[in-house]
C-alpha cells in the first residue's frame, strides 16, 4: 500500500512526502498491522525496471508548524521521512544488497510487507511447515524494525563461516550463544548427530543452559572441567601432546637460545623414560656414566687453568652425586654401588697439586670405556709426596672400593639415538633429571651463565610439576586413556565417533590465564592438524565448531601471546577449507586479534558503549556502516544487530531468551543486602 512519494533523491538517502491517508503511521494489510513512522522501519520504492528498493527509515520530520508560521495549512504535505536504501528486491522476488537503478522523483513509496521480508530472508513459514527444509533454519528472535516479525537464519549460511558475537558485559552475548545452540540442537524431528561443537566456557556459565539436555535422545552432551573432583567430568590434556613450540610458549622460553635447550631436555627426558621402560638399571647407570664422561672430557679440553677446570669438574660430579644418589640408594642392585664408585674415582682424579692436575683426569678418561678383555677398571688417585698413581687396571669382575664397571660405548650410543617424536609419551618425572644433565653439558662447553639464562624457564617448569593448576595436564584417568593425539581426539573430544559428544562444554573458569591460553591453543591445534590431514570430500564432512567465550583473553590483537603463532589466527585464515569454524565471543573487541575479527563473515553485535571498541570494529570490518554505531549504542540488553553472510541485509533483533538461561545474570543487590525486620508484639494482652 502506498504511503508517500519521493521528492528528492541522493546517493545515500531519499526524501519522502507522506500522504494524508498515512498520517497515523500505522496501516493494516490483510489483518497485519504495520508501523512505518518509527526509526528503523522498512519501506520500499519502485524504480523504472519494476524492482523495489528496500529502504530503512532514518529520520522523521513534521513541517506543519513551519507551514502555519508561513500561513500555509497544507497538512497533507507537512510530514516527511528520510529513508536509506539497503538493497534491491527484483520482480522475481530475489534480494541483493545495494542499489543498481535508483527510483525517480515522485516514485511511489509503500509498505514492506511480511511477504516481502519472507522473500528477502528466504524463510517463508507457509512453505517451511510442509517442507523438509524446515530443519535448515533456526529462530533467533523478533525483529525490532518490523513489529512481531520472527527472524530465522539459515543454518548453512550461519555455520559455514566464522562468526563474531560482540558486546559489553551484560548485553546478552551468553544468552545469544546459548539460545542458538539450543535451537539447532533441539530439532524435534531431526537429531543433530553430525554436530561437533566445542565450547570453551571461560566463566562457567553454560552448564546450566544445557543440563536438562543430558538425558535427551537427540544429542549427547559432555561437560568437562580441568581438575574436577568428579572423574567423569575431569578434562585432561596430557603434557606429552604439546609440541616444542607449545612447551616453549608455556615456559616463556625464547626462540633463539632457550628453544634448543628445551628441545634437548625433552629428548633426554624421553631417553631416560625409554630406559626405565625396560626396567634396566644397568643401562640407566651406563648412560649416566657416558654422559658424565663426556662432560669431564669437555671440561678437560678447555683452554683454562687446571685449578679452574678441576673446580668445574668437581662441581659437575658433586651435582650429579646429589641428584642421583637419592634415586639409587633405595636399590640393592650392584649397579648403583658401581655408580657411586665411579663418581668417587672421578672425584679423586680431579685433584690439583700446586695448581697442576698432571693430566690425570684427561689421561684417565679414555680408560673409562669398555675394552673387550677388561670387565672392570680400578683407578686410584693417591697423593704421596707429589707422586701420583693414576691408573691401575684389574680384570677381576669383583669391584673394589675404587673400581667400577667400564662404560659400554655401543649401548650408550644406542640409547642416545632414541628420538622423541611429537605426540609420543614420556614420563614428566624425568624432566628435572634431563634438565640437570643438559645444564651440566652446557656449562662443560663454557656456557657458564646458562642457569641464569634459563632461570625463568625453570621456574615455570616447577609450576608445571608442582602446581595444582596443571594437574589436568599431568593426570591420566583409567577411563580416558590417551596415548596419542588420535586417542585424545577420539576419547576426550569424540572425534571420529558416531552419535557421541555433539556438544562439549569445557568449564575453564578456575584456571589461570596462561593455562587457559595453553589449553585452548593445544586442543585447537590438534583439531586443526587432524582436519588438515583429511583429503577430498572428507574435508566437508563432520564439520567442527569452536566457540571461544571471552576470546580477548587468548586471542590478542598484538603479538603478546605465549604462543608466537596463535593457532586461532591460523584457523581464522585457513579453517574454512577444512570445515573447522570459530564462533568468537568477546566484550572487548579492541583487544581481539584483527586477523580473527576481519576473517569473520557473520556478526552479532550487542550493545557497545566504549568508544575505543566501536572505533576498532569500524576500522576492522569491511562493510561496517556509520549508522550501525548509533544502533549498537542504543541497543537494550538482549538486542543485537545481525549482519553478514547469514542475513541478506542488516537486522536489529530482540534475541529470544535461552531456556534455561546460562548462569550469567546480574546479582539482585537489594535482595542480598536486606531482610525484613520482624518486630515482636510486646503489648500486654
Amino acid at each position: 500500500m502506498k504511503i508517500g512519494k519521493i521528492v528528492a533523491v541522493e546517493f545515500d538517502k531519499f526524501r519522502v512526502k507522506l500522504l494524508d491517508a498515512s498520517k497515523n503511521s500505522t496501516i493494516s494489510i490483510a489483518g497485519q498491522v504495520y508501523f512505518f513512522g518509527n526509526i528503523g522501519s522498512y519501506l520500499k520504492a519502485e524504480n523504472i525496471n519494476g524492482d523495489f528498493i528496500i529502504c530503512e527509515v532514518i529520520s522523521i520530520m513534521d513541517n506543519s508548524l513551519e507551514d502555519a508560521k508561513n500561513n500555509k495549512f497544507n497538512i497533507e504535505h507537512s510530514r516527511e521521512l528520510y529513508i536509506k536504501p539497503i538493497g534491491t528486491l527484483n520482480k522475481y522476488m530475489n534480494f541483493s544488497i545495494g542499489v543498481g537503478i535508483f527510483p525517480s522523483i515522485f516514485s511511489d513509496v509503500s509498505i514492506v510487507t511480511k511477504n516481502d521480508l519472507d522473500a528477502i530472508l528466504k524463510t517463508d513459514e507457509t512453505k517451511a511447515r510442509t517442507s523438509p527444509e524446515i530443519h535448515k533454519h533456526f529462530y533467533v528472535g523478533k525483529s525490532k524494525n518490523l513489529i512481531d516479525y520472527s527472524v530465522k537464519i539459515n543454518i548453512d549460511h550461519f555455520f559455514n563461516i566464522h562468526t563474531a558475537v560482540l558486546g559489553n558485559s551484560g548485553s546478552g552475548k551468553s544468552n545469544t550463544i546459548a539460545h542458538i545452540l539450543q535451537e539447532v540442537l533441539r530439532k524435534n524431528d531431526y537429531w543433530a548427530i553430525g554436530a561437533k561443537i566445542i565450547l570453551f566456557d571461560v566463566n562457567g556459565e553454560y552448564k546450566k543452559a544445557f543440563e536438562k539436555d543430558i538425558d535427551s535422545q537427540n544429542i549427547d552432551i559432555k561437560f568437562y572441567k580441568p581438575n574436577s573432583i568428579e572423574d567423569d567430568e575431569k578434562f585432561i590434556l596430557p603434557y606429552y601432546l604439546m609440541n616444542l613450540d607449545e612447551w616453549c610458549a608455556f615456559l616463556l622460553a625464547s626462540d633463539r637460545t632457550q628453544k634448543p635447550f628445551w628441545d634437548r631436555v625433552l629428548q633426554e627426558c624421553y631417553r631416560f623414560y625409554k630406559i626405565s621402560e625396560k626396567d634396566s638399571e644397568d643401562e640407566y647407570i651406563n648412560y649416566l656414566k657416558w654422559k658424565l664422561r663426556n662432560i669431564l672430557r669437555n671440561i678437560s679440553s678447555k683452554v683454562d687453568s687446571d685449578t679452574s677446570k678441576m673446580t668445574a669438574a668437581k662441581g659437575a660430579i658433586a651435582h650429579i652425586k646429589d641428584t642421583y644418589i637419592n634415586l639409587l640408594k633405595s636399590t640393592k642392585n650392584n649397579s648403583s654401588k658401581d655408580f657411586i664408585s665411579f663418581l668417587n674415582v672421578c672425584d679423586k682424579l680431579c685433584f690439583v697439586n700446586f695448581g697442576d692436575n698432571k693430566d690425570s683426569l684427561i689421561d684417565a678418561i679414555p680408560k673409562f670405556n669398555y675394552i673387550e678383555t677388561q670387565l672392570n677398571v680400578s683407578i686410584n688417585a693417591v697423593r704421596d709426596r707429589g707422586n701420583i698413581t693414576a691408573y691401575k687396571t684389574e680384570t677381576s669382575e669383583t669391584a673394589t672400593q675404587n673400581s667400577f664397571k667400564q662404560i659400554n660405548e655401543k649401548q650408550a650410543l644406542v640409547t642416545n639415538s632414541k628420538k622423541l617424536l611429537q605426540g609420543n609419551y614420556f614420563d614428566y618425572n624425568f624432566l628435572e633429571t634431563a634438565v640437570d644433565i643438559v645444564l651440566l653439558e652446557e656449562e662443560a662447553k663454557g656456557n657458564t651463565r646458562i642457569r641464569e639464562f634459563t632461570s625463568t624457564m625453570l621456574s615455570r617448569l616447577d609450576y608445571f610439576l608442582y602446581n595444582s593448576d596443571c594437574e589436568f595436564m599431568r593426570t591420566i584417568t583409567e577411563d580416558n586413556i590417551v596415548n596419542s593425539e588420535n586417542d585424545f581426539l577420539k576419547n576426550i573430544l569424540g572425534i571420529g565417533n558416531t552419535k557421541t559428544k555433539q556438544l562439549i562444554v569445557i568449564d575453564s573458569s578456575e584456571i589461570s590465564k596462561d593455562i587457559l591460553e595453553l589449553m585452548t591453543s593445544v586442543s585447537s591445534r590438534m583439531l586443526f592438524d587432524y582436519r588438515k590431514k583429511l583429503q577430498g570430500d572428507k574435508r566437508k564432512q563432520k564439520p567442527i565448531h569452536l566457540i571461544l567465550d571471552e576470546a580477548h583473553r587468548y586471542i590478542h590483537k598484538n603479538t603478546d601471546y605465549i604462543l608466537n603463532d596463535n593457532i586461532f589466527e591460523k584457523i581464522a585464515r585457513e579453517g574454512r577449507k577444512y570445515s573447522l569454524f570459530l564462533i568468537v565471543s568477546s566484550q572487548r573487541p579492541s583487544e581481539l586479534s584483527d586477523t580473527v575479527l576481519s576473517q569473520c563473515g557473520n556478526y552479532i553485535i550487542h550493545r557497545i558503549q566504549n568508544e575505543i571498541d566501536m572505533k576498532y570494529i569500524y576500522s576492522v570490518l569491511p562493510y561496517f556502516s556509520p549508522e550501525y554505531i548509533h544502533k549498537i549504542k542504543q541497543s537494550t540488553p538482549g538486542e543485537a544487530l545481525i549482519f553478514g553472510n547469514c542475513v541478506p541485509m542488516p537486522l536489529q533483533v530482540k534475541v529470544q531468551k535461552a531456556n534455561p538461561e546460562p548462569n550469567s545474570g546480574n546479582s539482585k543487590i537489594s535482595n542480598e543486602w536486606y531482610i525484613e525486620q520482624i518486630i515482636e508484639d510486646t503489648t500486654e494482652k
